[in-house]
Order: C-alpha cells, then structure tokens, then sequence
C-alpha cells in the first residue's frame, strides 16, 4: 500500500483559441495557476458531452498571461482548427492527499468536506459536506444536526477558524445562516 495518495482537482476549462499557432484561454479554477499549468504539466482533458475531442491527456508546452487571462499552447494542439476543437474541456491534474496550498489561509475543497462545524461558544452545528464555487465568494454546505443544509459564505468574518488538525470549522454563526430565524422553529 503506498503511504501517499492523490486526488483528482479540477484546475481548469478550456476557453476559445488566440491566434492562430494553437494557443486557447484557460477559466481557471486553482488559486496555484502557475504552479498546476507549467511547462510540462500532464492534465487530463475531459470533453463536453457531444464532442469529437480525442485527447485524454494533454501536456502544457508554454504558458502566458495576457491582460490578466492565461493562455497555453498544448503539444497536442497544433493550430488554430485543434485549438477551437478544444473549447470547453475540463482539466484536472492528481495532486497529493496531504498537500496543501502554499498560501496558509488556502484550503482544497477535500481538506474542508468532512470538518465538524460549531459556533464561537462551541456548539455544535453539522458538518461541513461541500464547498461550492461562486462568482464573488465560496460557499460552504453545512449539514446541519438537524438534517438541514446551510450554506455559509466562506469569509474570515463568517469562518473565523478552520483546523485541519482538529478536524474542526468555526462559523460565527447568525439567526438565519446555519441556526433557523425564531420564526422558523416548530
């Protein structure tokens, strides 16, 4: 049995072409872009339903930003045709079970899922079974004890505390975010 496993992320989309040597822009979903998008990195492409694109792996050759978009160029990708027959695949890369992003106030998603949630007092409220990805904030999905599901904008001011070692969140929690308004008890 091998002492470290890896885990499947989702790091990015494919977006349109740029110019005409092959290039695409990339939606990127990894606060590490340039560490998970360089030169060499082997990701594994997942097509829309319904495409014809034939690649299960595709290798970064060189990668740019350009006013704030990154753009790569893939070995397999040769040219604009290749580039746009690329257009919306997923990418994923394996990174180790125990990493952690270099920023310290980062989490991946898989390090949250599974916490134990409680108020500042030390209340317990659920547990924390997802985060979900927004424009403006990520959300935290919380079952709560009673079988509900809350979800918590994933701020410092809402999410003052997360142990990866205590396996623990603290949510300062509010009547209506994870604990029903008065209103709403029966």
């Amino acid at each position: 049995m091998s002492s470290v496993e890896s885990i499947e992320v989702l790091i990015g989309r494919i977006g349109k072409p740029h110019g005409i040597r092959g290039h695409v822009t990339i939606d990127v979903r990894t606060d590490e872009p340039d560490r998970r998008f360089a030169d060499g990195a082997r990701l594994r492409a997942v097509p829309p339903k319904g495409s014809a694109f034939g690649h299960p792996v595709l290798t970064v050759a060189a990668s740019r930003w350009h006013q704030g978009i990154l753009h790569l160029l893939f070995e397999e990708l040769s040219g604009r045709e290749a580039a746009e027959s690329a257009r919306g695949v997923l990418l994923y890369t394996d990174i180790p079970a125990d990493a952690s992003p270099d920023d310290p106030d980062e989490y991946y998603d898989h390090q949250l899922v599974g916490l134990a949630a409680y108020d500042v007092d030390g209340t317990r409220l659920g547990e924390v079974t997802g985060l979900l990805h927004g424009g403006a904030q990520d959300l935290l999905t919380i079952r709560t004890v009673d079988g509900r599901e809350a979800l918590v904008p994933f701020v410092k001011a809402l999410v003052p505390v997360v142990d990866l070692a205590e396996r623990k969140v603290v949510i300062e929690d509010r009547p209506g975010l994870v604990t029903p308004l008065p209103e709403e008890d029966e």
